[in-house]
This record gives C-alpha cells, structure tokens and sequence, in this order.
C-alpha cells in the first residue's frame, strides 16, 4: 500500500515516530471501527516508548491536531493516544505480542514503514536523544 495516501497528521505521527527510532511501525486502515485508522508502534524500553509518544505529542499539538484522550503511564508499556479518527499505540515488544492487534484487525488494510535512518555518524540513545 502507498502511503502517501495516508491524511498528512498520520504521516507526521509516523515520522516523529520513526525519528524516536520506533520499530515496527504500522499504519492499518480499519474497516469498520471507532477509528478509522490505528497506528502500530515499538519501543525497546519504557524511556523510549515515552519519548516516542512525547514527540507524536508534540509534532501533532505544533499542527494543531487536538489529543482527545492518554492511556498509560510513564514506565508502561502500552501507551495509547486518542486523536479520533486515528489512534496511536506505542508498545513494548512483548505487549504488542500479547495483544497482538494486528491479528485481531486482519482483515484492515496495512501500511508498513521502514526503519528511519539517522544522520550519518549518529544514533539516537533510548530516551529519544541524538548521540554522536
């Protein structure tokens, strides 16, 4: 699937995921739910989850995107962010194993993305930070 046919916050939410080094992120497009769309994310470790939802947070609040509602708490490993018609799900890997909504929203189309490239010669740490 194309996902430049995508709505531009998703694509945002995406790339601020991606640039906390999420993993595995997924965009299913569900047939018939309370969201049109799900956002499918993973982090290695509680500080990164958080980063990763503190910067679809923050780019989505610079367009003006309103958070309807938060789940989780910090050192969680499922945080959920409410945007209506999108919902964003960080997870640790074994939590997204468990609940494995992939499986459970088979039959929704699916928008993989690839891992996100740093800048040469840097990494970012797990708390999000930009490490030479």
């Amino acid at each position: 699937m194309n996902p430049d046919i995508l709505p531009a916050e998703i694509r945002s939410a995406v790339e601020a995921a991606q640039e906390k080094q999420a993993v595995d992120v997924v965009v299913m497009k569900l047939p018939s739910a309370f969201a049109e769309y799900f956002l499918l994310a993973s982090g290695q470790s509680a500080p990164q989850i958080l980063a990763i939802t503190r910067a679809i947070e923050e780019r989505l609040d610079r367009e003006r995107l309103r958070l309807i509602h938060r789940e989780g708490k910090s050192g969680a490993e499922w945080l959920l962010l409410d945007y209506g018609f999108f919902v964003v799900h960080v997870f640790s890997q074994p939590a997204r194993q468990y609940y494995d909504l992939e499986r459970l929203w088979r039959n929704a189309e699916r928008f993989d993305f690839p891992p996100h490239e740093s800048p040469a010669g840097q990494r970012e740490s797990e708390s999000g930070a930009i490490q030479p």
